[in-house]
């Protein structure tokens, strides 16, 4: 195992190498500034956003977007260039594979946050739920 600093000196991750992968969802320049706004809040050492699915929502699946510090083993991770840490579970990446998340005022439900989903073949009203292709 090898530790990777999550840009807070006194909180690492431990995280094995096959853990780290290539990005699979594509981040806005906007939603960027606005996860780490976020992350500062939190104001918890070693936190980074959180991108997942889960059961639920009108649509059928739920987006889970947020700030966390809990990592395990079926978590993996990718850092953005200019951006925190992010981090999903390995159930989740074929329904996030090539999604956009982008920041805008106008969808105030989660936060600002929108997301561009290709593997959804439709999303509720409010964007924060889809069915999967």
């Amino acid at each position: 195992m090898s530790t990777i600093d999550s840009n807070v000196p006194e909180v690492a991750l431990t995280i094995t190498p096959e853990q780290v992968i290539e990005p699979v969802v594509v981040f806005t320049e906007n939603a960027q500034k606005n996860m780490k706004r976020l992350l500062e809040r939190k104001a918890a050492p070693g936190a980074f956003m959180r991108i997942g699915v889960k059961g639920g929502g009108c649509s059928g699946l739920s987006y889970v977007f947020k700030p966390d510090t809990e990592f395990d083993e079926t978590d993996r991770t990718w850092v953005l260039p200019d951006g925190p840490r992010i981090v999903t579970d390995v159930r989740s990446i074929k329904f996030l594979t090539d999604m956009t998340v982008d920041y805008d005022i106008r969808n105030l439900m989660e936060g600002g946050f929108k997301f561009d989903n290709p593997n959804a073949v439709k999303s509720c009203g409010c964007g924060t739920s889809f069915t999967p292709k």
